[in-house]
């Protein structure tokens, strides 16, 4: 029997001074109730309790005592409550780790979320390296590519589209591609992954992976596309990274008829979190972000 399982039948019995209550508040038996009070006098090798035929009364030990253990359990109640408040709420510390290129949407929605659920403490933690979840305490995972963890609970958010893009005062400067053989006269910016590998260019129909002779490389998505809206030449990028921009038409698609479906777009948690309140509340927001349809977790 667990100190709690004693403690607990102690503390109702000496409040309510009687076994049969006590017994009656725990649904036990006036027998269990007395048993454990008399196991945990043993254990203490102290009497907590006077006894009679028709009253209980606490000794002096066992009114220092009660004391002690009534702010014990006060104690475990709230942190019952605690528990039990966060898995109905969705409140609470939440680490999202993702890619460097998916930060700029999430980020630029991130109001939306924080007023919608205030008691949300966010924590984005930035990494084109995927992350374990368990060792680095991360809640949520987005991830673009094929799901190679097969331990993980996703959710698909979204399949962008590769396409080619530049700025329209580099295009009044260097003509438009009209086909990928174009490519060989433009300034092409690439980038580069953290291994080191140039990422080559994909297009639809039957045209290999490509890759400019002489690129400039980036290994940042953002500071990418910056340089394309700055003028710099022409990059192919997931759609949802120039989004804005090309609404604002600082930037423009080019070789749109060879655009093609890119990875898809992942959001991971640990078996069983999605559930969660907070961890299901941001998995919603980010399939409102990258504006893919929802759809319900996937093993």
């Amino acid at each position: 029997m667990s100190l709690f399982a004693r403690v607990e039948p102690f503390v109702h019995t000496a409040e309510k001074r009687s076994f049969r209550a006590a017994a009656s508040q725990l649904g036990v038996t006036p027998t269990a109730v007395s048993k454990a009070v008399a196991a945990l006098e043993a254990e203490l090798g102290v009497r907590l309790l006077n006894r009679t035929s028709r009253h209980v009364a606490l000794t002096p030990e066992g009114e220092v005592y009660l004391r002690h253990c009534r702010d014990a359990l006060d104690r475990l109640q709230a942190g019952r409550d605690l528990v039990t408040h966060a898995a109905q709420v969705a409140e609470g510390r939440l680490k999202v780790s993702m890619s460097f290129v998916l930060g700029r949407p999430v980020v630029s929605a991130l109001h939306r979320l924080l007023g919608r659920y205030p008691g949300i403490e966010v924590h984005l933690a930035f990494s084109d390296v995927a992350v374990n979840l368990v060792e680095e305490e991360v809640d949520v995972a987005l991830r673009i590519g094929e799901r190679d963890d097969s331990t993980l609970v996703g959710r698909r958010l979204r399949t962008p589209t590769w396409v080619a893009v530049a700025s329209p005062n580099y295009l009044a400067r260097k003509g438009e591609p009209r086909d990928v053989a174009d490519l060989a006269t433009h300034t092409c910016l690439h980038f580069a992954r953290p291994s080191g590998h140039v990422a080559e260019w994909h297009f639809a129909g039957d045209a290999p992976p490509w890759l400019a002779p002489r690129p400039v490389l980036f290994d940042h998505g953002d500071l990418l596309v910056d340089a394309v809206a700055a003028g710099l030449g022409v990059a192919q990028v997931f759609d949802f990274m120039v989004r804005e921009q090309v609404r604002r038409g600082e930037i423009v698609e080019v070789l749109s008829h060879l655009a093609r479906p890119g990875p898809p777009i992942h959001a991971l948690c640990l078996p069983g979190r999605q559930r969660v309140p907070k961890i299901r509340a941001f998995i919603d927001f980010a399939v409102e972000v990258f504006g893919g349809p929802a759809g319900s977790p996937q093993p």
